[in-house]
């Protein structure tokens, strides 16, 4: 009766057991570090054909592809392909995981994210217009971040109905290509709109004295610009009247 009963103690702690339950790592070669075959953030280094088991800093994953000393890398860098498991999560303040970049907890705030590294975070902003992605760990379009919580000032309008040109690059002399391009005001040469990244409009006004020169880019003496060379004293005969 009581081997019986051994048996079925037997039968029963081997029930639900998984490959990974009895995997034993072996030692591909006597010296290296290698991944687990089931956690991406796991790997082994074999010394002499000793084999030890480690894991990255808690956010991190290991990458078996990677030439340097330090093969634990941030996961959008990584192909864990079918290594799909993690460690854990180690969590501390807006930090979900103690090493890595992520969003603001607040899902309708998608310019900024945090830098988290050993549990301490970094608050950073994106530049106006861009959105950080939860893909990519960076700052990208809007259309591209496909947050669906997020609003984008792309293509807004200001109140006196500017909008940023659609699927237009302004250029400089040299053919580069010009970030933040200026459009003139169509009805105040002291005046002009920015447009941040092409597509998020601010307004823009030019010091006293000086106008819009759509050519140079810039603010610049009336008589160098055709058509604003008496702005000011257009201006003063407005304001008498």
């Amino acid at each position: 009766m009581r081997g019986l009963f051994l048996v079925v103690l037997l039968v029963c702690g081997c029930y639900g057991a998984t490959d990974e339950d009895y995997f034993e790592f072996t030692c591909p070669k006597e010296d290296g570090q290698f991944d687990d075959p089931y956690q991406c953030d796991k790997y082994y280094e074999c010394n002499g054909g000793r084999v030890t088991e480690k894991l990255c800093p808690d956010g991190l994953v290991f990458d078996p592809t990677s030439k340097l000393a330090n093969k634990c890398d941030q996961p959008y860098n990584v192909d864990c392909k079918d290594r799909t498991e993690l460690q854990k999560a180690k969590p501390i303040g807006v930090c979900p995981r103690q090493n890595g970049f992520f969003p603001h907890p607040d899902n309708t705030i998608c310019n900024v994210f945090y830098n988290c590294v050993n549990g301490r975070e970094i608050e950073m902003n994106c530049v106006a217009g861009l959105h950080f992605s939860l893909k990519t760990g960076t700052c990208v379009w809007p259309d591209m971040a496909n947050r669906e919580d997020c609003g984008s000032n792309a293509n807004k309008k200001l109140e006196d109905g500017f909008q940023c040109p659609k699927d237009f690059q302004q250029r400089d002399k040299n053919g580069q290509i010009i970030t933040h391009p200026n459009y003139p005001h169509p009805e105040d040469c002291s005046k002009f709109y920015i447009c941040l990244n092409g597509v998020e409009p601010r307004k823009g006004n030019c010091d006293s004295g000086l106008v819009y020169n759509e050519d140079i880019q810039r603010c610049d003496e009336p008589e160098n610009v055709p058509g604003c060379e008496d702005w000011y004293g257009e201006a003063e005969k407005t304001k008498r009247k």
